[in-house]
């Protein structure tokens, strides 16, 4: 990565190498097992989260430990597009928000990230004024039905097509209520949108209440801030009136791309990995507990709260005795329909998922490479999770530029670990 500094409305990957491969590289493992020790990487969902925080707290901010995955930069992007001042230099990005929803016209580049165009819309929608959202085909394709209906009964502009949505309303601090069992992006969008409205507001979630851990990391990453949000029962969110201060710090280490790494040491590897917090409110720690029950047998286990770890559960279930999720529907608007993505590919090795209703079965397989090429369908976890399996069987899988979007080291940290991969 370069040392640059970067300042004001330049795009924030101007300033960045994220990667010196091109689109279409290959990754071609021998069977191997990996030793050593690794910093898991940062928290990108902690990162969006203290990003806009510091932007929504109108006074100069600083953090460390910063990842520059395509997500990251894409709410950079977004930031300075509304007015904010920030600077990277190394893993610090300085925030200064005097100007935050200050520009006139902008435009939102959102990449290929959920997270950044979910938490954004509301934003706009406090603007008064047109704002253009734009992003890749997929991720237009991605539900924003919570978003439209919202400007439908306010009267609201909502104008979407395949590579951009484009909204123009004035968001009010009010009652807000919403459904529990979409995605919590919606939910935490809303929630800074009314934080930064500054008035008493509350937002009602109508259960059943999926990824209720994601809204916790949204309530704590804001209170650093000192806003005043809190669940006040299970289903009741109140933001009140609150001035907000400067805050300063280092983002935790990421639980769901941990995953991926400590994958490994259940099929033969040896690695300790570091900067977890232990009392972390990431819900994909999880991982841990579930990794453990798929390698005693077979267990039913539900992933309706971290659905960002199902491929790589998947994996690990088709290297062992196999097992059973529900709460898979949400899989299918990913980056990639995971479950089908991850059938296909198990399917070139000898192997398959079953699908049910909001449930995936991962029957006991036997796995092996039979020449055929792995494809990353553009989604990086479903390379980091075929990786895992790569590296037991050997084989090859494309794509693998996909990495970039959340973890584009890690290809650099399981070689330095000891893996056998050489990406062409």
């Amino acid at each position: 990565m370069k040392n640059n500094d970067c300042m004001g409305k330049d795009s924030a990957c101007d300033c960045l190498e994220l990667s010196s491969k091109i689109s279409g590289a290959i990754a071609e493992f021998e069977s191997c097992n990996l030793h050593g020790q690794i910093s898991a990487p940062p928290s990108k969902s902690m990162a969006h989260r203290y990003l806009i925080g510091a932007a929504l707290s109108g006074k100069r901010c600083v953090l460390t430990g910063v990842d520059y995955s395509e997500d990251i930069l894409a709410s950079i992007d977004c930031l300075q597009a509304l007015g904010a001042e920030i600077k990277m230099k190394n893993d610090t990005v300085s925030i200064c928000s005097d100007s935050f929803m200050k520009a006139e016209t902008p435009v939102l580049e959102c990449r290929e990230s959920g997270s950044t165009l979910r938490f954004f819309i509301p934003l706009a929608l406090c603007l008064g004024q047109e704002v253009i959202l734009k992003g890749s085909k997929r991720l237009l394709e991605r539900p924003l039905d919570v978003y439209e209906q919202l400007c439908r009964e306010n009267n609201f502009l909502f104008r979407k097509n395949d590579n951009s949505v484009t909204v123009c309303g004035k968001l009010k601090s009010d009652y807000y209520k919403i459904r529990g069992d979409i995605s919590s992006q919606f939910i935490t969008g809303l929630i800074f949108a009314l934080v930064y409205l500054g008035e008493n507001a509350s937002i009602e979630i109508i259960p059943p209440f999926e990824s209720r851990s994601y809204i916790n990391l949204t309530i704590s990453a804001l209170q650093s801030f000192g806003a005043t949000v809190e669940f006040t029962d299970e289903y009741h969110i109140v933001i009140k009136k609150s001035f907000l201060y400067s805050y300063s710090g280092r983002i935790e280490g990421d639980y769901s791309n941990a995953a991926f790494l400590d994958a490994f040491n259940y099929v033969g590897s040896e690695i300790y990995i570091e900067n977890l917090k232990v009392d972390s409110l990431q819900g994909d720690k999880v991982y841990r507990d579930y990794f453990m029950e798929i390698s005693k047998g077979a267990p039913t286990l539900d992933i309706s709260d971290c659905p960002d770890l199902g491929p790589v559960l998947f994996a690990l279930a088709a290297l062992k005795q196999g097992a059973v999720f529900t709460g898979t529907d949400r899989l299918k608007a990913k980056e990639s329909d995971r479950g089908k993505a991850m059938h296909e590919e198990l399917e070139k090795l000898g192997g398959g998922l079953i699908f049910g209703d909001n449930m995936i079965t991962v029957p006991m397989q036997k796995l092996q490479y039979r020449g055929v090429s792995l494809d990353g369908h553009n989604d990086h976890r479903i390379v980091m999770a075929m990786s895992v399996i790569l590296s037991k069987i050997g084989g090859s899988i494309s794509g693998v530029e996909a990495v970039k979007k959340s973890y584009p080291g890690f290809f650099n940290d399981i070689k330095q670990l000891g893996a056998k991969v050489i990406i062409k």
